[in-house]
C-alpha cells in the first residue's frame, strides 16, 4: 500500500515538472520596410511623394527596397518586382494610377529593349534606369496647369519694369511711352537703366515685383535673375509648383533648356501671357521637349538614377559618358568623364540617351497586319 502511494506521488510530481509543460513562445520576425508600407493605407504624405522617406524628400533612394540579409523569404528577383510595384501602386493615389496605366508597360518595353543590347551583364552601373510616369501630386494647387482667372496686370507710364532687350537678356527699365497701333496692338517704349531703349509688347514686360502664388501655374512665362549678372534677367517656363516632392520650390526651364529650382522671391511674372506659351521659343529640341512636357503634365516621364551610376548625355550634338554625382528631386548633377565638367539636367530631358530611346519607342507606330491574299 505504501508502494502504490509513492508511485502516484512520483507521477504527480512529473506532471508538475516545468520542463515537461508547454509554454507559449512569441517569435518576432522583422518584415522589410516595403512590405510594411504595402500593408498600410495611403496617407496624405504618400500622396505628395512618389516614394518619400521620413528624413529626406529625395525619392530616388526608395525605388528599390533595402537589402535585408536576414530576410530569407524574399530573393533578389522578388525584391525587384516589389520595388517596381511599390513605386507605381502604393505611393500614388489609386485614381491617378488608373489614369496612367500605360506608363508601366512603356517603361518595361524601353528597359527590355535597352537591356537586350547589352552584352555585359556585370556592368551594373550602366544598367538601364527605371522610367516612370507617376503623378506629380494629388493637390490641384500643386499641379495647376490652366491660367488662373485673374485680370491682366496693368502697365502704366513711368512704371519700373523688366523688359526684353534681346533673346535671353532682360533688363530693368522704365516705360516712357505707350503706343497704340492701328491694328489694335499696344507697344511700350522702355528706356533701360544701363542706357539704350527698346519698343516691346506686353509679352516682353514683367513687373519688378514678385507675383502671388495663386497667380502662377505650370506653363507660365516667368523671369529669374541671372546668377552671373545681377543686372540681367533670364526668361523661361514654369515647370513645377511648390510641393513636398520638390521641397517647396519652383522649377523653371530657361529658354536655353537649363533647369533650375528657385524660390518665390526669385520669380517675376510676365505681364501678358501668350495663348501658346511656346510661341516665344526657338524651334529646336528644347521646344519639342517643353511641348511634350506640358502635354504629359502632371505625369512627367522621369528616369531614376542613383549616385555613382554611369549614363550617356548629349553634349554638343554627341552622347558622352558621364556619372551621376547627386540627385535633387527632378534634377540630377552629372560629371562628364572626358573633361570633368559638371551639369545639372532634368531627369526627363531628351538629352538623356535612355529617355530619347524611350520616347522614340513610344512614338513608333505599330506595324499594320497585311491581310492581302498571297499568291
Amino acid at each position: 500500500m505504501i508502494i502504490f502511494r509513492m508511485r502516484k506521488k512520483v507521477q504527480m510530481d512529473d506532471l508538475n515538472d516545468e520542463n515537461l509543460q508547454k509554454k507559449p513562445v512569441v517569435v518576432l520576425t522583422r518584415l522589410p520596410e516595403f512590405t510594411l508600407n504595402a500593408l498600410q493605407p495611403p496617407t496624405p504624405q504618400q500622396f505628395d511623394s512618389e516614394a518619400e522617406s521620413p528624413d529626406s524628400s529625395d525619392s530616388d533612394m526608395l525605388w528599390e527596397p533595402e537589402d535585408d540579409s536576414g530576410d530569407s523569404d524574399f530573393g533578389a528577383k522578388k525584391k525587384s518586382q516589389h520595388s517596381h510595384k511599390m513605386a507605381n501602386d502604393v505611393n500614388v493615389p489609386s485614381p491617378l494610377v488608373s489614369s496612367n496605366n500605360n506608363s508601366t508597360s512603356n517603361s518595361s518595353v524601353c528597359n527590355n529593349d535597352i537591356n537586350s543590347g547589352s552584352k555585359d551583364s556585370n556592368k551594373a552601373a550602366e544598367a538601364a534606369p527605371i522610367i516612370v510616369s507617376a503623378a506629380f501630386a494629388s493637390n490641384s494647387n500643386e499641379t495647376r496647369k490652366e491660367r488662373p482667372d485673374f485680370p491682366e496686370m496693368a502697365i502704366a507710364l513711368d512704371m519700373v519694369v523688366l523688359a526684353r532687350r534681346r533673346v535671353m537678356r532682360w533688363q530693368q527699365g522704365k516705360i516712357v511711352e505707350i503706343i497704340n497701333k492701328d491694328d489694335g496692338r499696344v507697344k511700350y517704349k522702355v528706356i533701360f537703366d544701363e542706357k539704350g531703349k527698346s519698343l516691346v509688347s506686353g509679352h516682353h514686360i514683367a513687373k519688378k515685383t514678385n507675383p502671388k502664388l495663386d497667380q502662377l501655374y505650370v506653363g507660365a512665362r516667368v523671369l529669374i535673375q541671372s546668377p552671373e549678372d545681377e543686372q540681367c534677367f533670364l526668361s523661361g517656363l514654369l515647370a513645377e509648383l511648390p510641393s513636398r516632392k520638390n521641397r517647396l520650390r519652383f522649377l523653371v526651364f530657361l529658354d536655353d533648356h537649363t533647369p533650375v529650382y528657385v524660390s518665390l522671391p526669385s520669380l517675376y511674372l510676365i505681364c501678358r501671357q501668350m495663348a501658346d506659351p511656346l510661341e516665344d521659343l526657338i524651334d529646336g529640341p528644347h521646344k519639342c521637349f517643353m511641348e511634350q512636357y506640358l502635354r504629359s503634365w502632371p505625369y512627367p516621364h522621369l528616369t531614376h538614377y542613383k549616385e555613382g551610376q554611369t549614363l550617356k548625355i548629349e553634349l554638343n550634338g554627341v552622347h558622352q559618358k558621364c556619372q551621376v554625382e547627386s540627385v535633387d528631386c527632378s534634377l540630377m548633377k552629372v560629371v562628364f568623364e572626358e573633361n570633368g565638367e559638371t551639369d545639372w539636367i532634368h531627369r526627363g530631358s531628351l538629352r538623356l540617351e535612355h529617355m530619347s530611346k524611350f520616347l522614340e519607342l513610344k512614338q513608333t507606330p505599330e506595324p499594320k497586319a497585311d491581310n492581302s491574299d498571297s499568291k
